[in-house]
């Protein structure tokens, strides 16, 4: 199962890994992304490729 973590001082919001998403695995909570459904990651990396800042990462 993958783990995904979100580096909330890199985080600014801008929800592109929400809408970049194929497993809709990101929720915007408080103005940060959220990893909500990481148990659907399906490793495919799009939220890493997207993210302007850097902020996420996935191992499994």
């Amino acid at each position: 199962m993958p783990t995904v973590t979100i580096d909330k001082t890199k985080c600014d919001g801008d929800g592109v890994c929400v809408d970049i998403c194929p497993m809709n695995v990101y929720e915007l909570v408080n103005g940060q992304a959220d990893p909500v459904r990481a148990d659907d990651c399906i490793m495919c990396m799009a939220c890493i490729n997207a993210c302007p800042n850097q902020a996420i990462t996935v191992e499994g």
